[in-house]
């Protein structure tokens, strides 16, 4: 099984408004124990992110007492001014990140988890087709799909590529699975369905890697029936 955003989010959220006071953020923060959450306006659309490292930031500028005309670097000036900038902030709009990095329900949990990778975040919103808020997820959120035990992934292989996909009675493959690590046996109808069972068994969650031993009937083209693969493909023994 492959399981989407909307399965794993957390709907009950933690929110901000555009003009909630700092200090009721950091309060909210606190009182939660979370170290971010959206900001909203008016009609529950995501306008940005406050987090605790915003908050920090804001204190520290406001330590500063070198205005930016006294920087001569474009950089450092830029830098300066955006420290005056916090240091001057009140309300979650005025520190917030903005615009904030969201993602649908329908997208899938190993999707989103590359986005929040790539954008070097904690937390995503979760939003509607009209870009409103209705969950979020956390990188613990996402985790839990990972935390799959060997079994269960096994089944879902059996289940979603050979059953389902591939037509192919139980009977017909083997199928184990060790710490994430498939292992694919049997003997399926064309060579050419081997690289797509590779290919479907890598979208079950959970799985980090496949060996392949798969066979065919009919040698349809030249497929290599023996390798092992790692999570992006590429052949590692």
């Amino acid at each position: 099984m492959t399981h989407v955003v909307g399965e794993v989010m957390t709907r009950e959220v933690v929110e901000a408004r555009r003009e909630t006071p700092l200090k009721d953020v950091a309060r909210l923060l606190a009182q939660h124990r979370i170290s971010g959450l959206p900001v909203l306006d008016h009609d529950d659309k995501v306008l940005g992110v406050i987090s605790e490292t915003d908050l920090i930031r804001r204190q520290a500028a406001q330590g500063a007492d070198r205005p930016a005309r006294w920087f001569r670097l474009p950089a450092l000036r830029r830098s300066a001014r955006r420290a005056a900038a916090a240091a001057r902030a009140v309300t979650a709009e005025d520190l917030m990140t903005s615009p904030a990095v969201t993602v649908h329900p329908e997208q899938r949990v190993a999707d989103a988890a590359r986005v929040m990778e790539r954008h070097g975040v904690e937390r995503l919103p979760v939003v509607d087709e009209e870009d409103r808020l209705i969950g979020i997820a956390t990188r613990r959120d996402l985790l839990r799909v990972f935390l799959r035990t060997d079994e269960e992934i096994r089944r879902d292989v059996i289940a979603e590529v050979f059953t389902r996909a591939m037509r192919r009675p139980p009977d017909a493959v083997t199928i184990s699975v060790r710490d994430g690590m498939v292992t694919l046996g049997g003997c399926l109808e064309r060579r050419s369905d081997i690289p797509l069972a590779i290919q479907l068994t890598y979208r079950i969650d959970g799985v980090v890697g496949v060996v392949n031993g798969l066979t065919c009937d009919a040698d349809d083209g030249r497929v290599p029936t023996s390798r092992r693969q790692g999570r992006k493909g590429h052949q590692v023994g």
